[in-house]
């Protein structure tokens, strides 16, 4: 039970990653509450973990807005007394999302915004929201969702943007939180089969990740184990980013 009396709040949380590490962490003692875009879903989500007994909410929140998060983040720390971990999980790849075929230079530029507000602002508020929070109590944990895609670019320049950016938002997090006791890390998948597609995307291994492997990491820096490491992105990619490979 490494998170007993830990409380940690998750963005994106109804599917994926975000989902799968809300479960875990419950499973190991956190109470957790989980946010998604998705009302039903994350609600859903949140139910079927109290059901095993843990402690758990599912609230929705759009990350593009602030106050939705400062209402989440104020309910966690009313129903459970602090915000020990945060979990940055929302996000996609807005040509994805949308179905988009054409080129970035012929997108719509509020497809281009929704890529930015989703994956860097919704960080970024979600950092500010629980930050004074972690400060007052001299503990606490970030974990900011990257991708391979912000080390070695990609045909969505918004997304690429975004996720290089959360890296350096990790490494500023880390240096105001050091000396509360508070660490910030930024985990960069490569290819993770969240969807079958995924598995299309090639490695040196010569695969895609599977969800668990993504979440056993990030488990591991929430954890006292990693209480020396803050400020630094972690590649989990497959050697996708290997010098030569193609």
């Amino acid at each position: 039970m490494r998170f007993a009396d830990r409380v940690a709040i998750i963005s994106g949380a109804a599917s994926g990653i975000g989902l799968l590490t809300s479960q875990r962490l419950a499973e190991e003692g956190a109470r957790v509450v989980l946010t998604d875009v998705d009302e039903e879903a994350v609600t859903e989500a949140a139910g079927r973990i109290a059901e095993t007994g843990a402690d758990s909410i599912g609230v929705r929140v759009d990350v593009r807005c602030y106050n939705e998060i400062e209402a989440a983040v104020a309910l966690g720390v009313e129903r459970f007394g602090s915000i020990d971990i945060l979990l940055n999980s929302a996000g996609g790849n807005s040509r994805r999302v949308f179905g988009c075929s054409e080129p970035f230079h012929e997108l719509d530029i509020e497809i281009i915004d929704w890529g930015l507000d989703v994956n860097l602002k919704g960080a970024v508020y979600f950092c500010h929201a629980v930050l004074g929070h972690m400060i007052e109590q001299e503990r606490g944990v970030v974990i900011n969702m990257g991708s391979v895609s912000g080390v070695e670019g990609c045909y969505s320049p918004d997304y690429g943007a975004a996720k290089c950016a959360v890296i350096g938002l990790t490494k500023s997090i880390a240096m105001i939180g050091a000396p509360h006791g508070v660490r910030s890390c930024c985990v960069s998948p490569g290819p993770v089969l969240t969807r079958p597609e995924m598995a299309n995307m090639k490695t040196p291994l010569g695969r895609a990740a599977e969800t668990e492997e993504i979440v056993n990491f990030i488990l591991y820096l929430c954890s006292d184990d990693a209480a020396f490491i803050t400020g630094s992105n972690h590649l989990i990619d497959g050697g996708r980013t290997l010098g030569g490979f193609r």
